[in-house]
């Protein structure tokens, strides 16, 4: 055996052994949990904190951002959503069903998302009903936060418990 063949051994390249991929989920969660359907959440902490041009910021963006999301949703919801079934089902029937690791990654990385769009989508009808004042739409977009990062919590302990089966029932060094 080679040092080459020694060294790819040691390093292993799948997807939840990979080191990398543990830094992509945090990082994914992470900024999913910011950005509260497209707002950043330290604008919504200093509107409420500083107010004046900050309050008006944040309700500019929040109208700016719900419109463009409610009228993707209106204009092209069904072929969007046609889509991601499409690609889901076929992640995980690869993943699942033929046992391919990297797809089951991905869809263990982006499946949950899906429930972030639905919260965010909710978000944006609320806030599209109600008038627009700080308190509503601070509210609101705490909630949507609170809410995907409950999907965070739930989609990375699902993902590191199939993780760890996975990297368990192959073993260490593939064995």
């Amino acid at each position: 055996m080679d040092l080459y063949s020694s060294i790819f051994e040691l390093i292993d390249m799948r997807s939840f052994s990979n080191l990398w991929y543990w830094i992509g989920l945090a990082v994914l969660w992470s900024t999913a949990s910011h950005w509260a359907m497209g707002v950043p959440y330290d604008l919504v902490v200093r509107a409420r904190r500083v107010g004046g041009q900050t309050e008006q910021d944040l309700l500019d963006i929040v109208r700016i951002n719900s419109n463009r999301l409610l009228y993707i949703v209106d204009a092209s919801g069904l072929v969007i959503m046609a889509l991601c079934c499409f690609i889901f089902t076929g992640l995980a029937t690869m993943g699942f069903y033929y046992g391919l690791e990297f797809a089951q990654a991905v869809f263990l990385l982006l499946g949950p998302l899906c429930f972030v769009a639905l919260v965010n989508i909710s978000a944006a009808r609320r806030l599209k009903r109600q008038e627009p004042k700080l308190e509503v739409v601070s509210k609101v977009l705490t909630r949507c936060r609170v809410y995907t990062q409950i999907i965070g919590m739930i989609s990375i302990l699902i993902t590191s418990l199939w993780g760890m089966y996975q990297n368990f029932s192959i073993g260490v060094l593939g064995w």
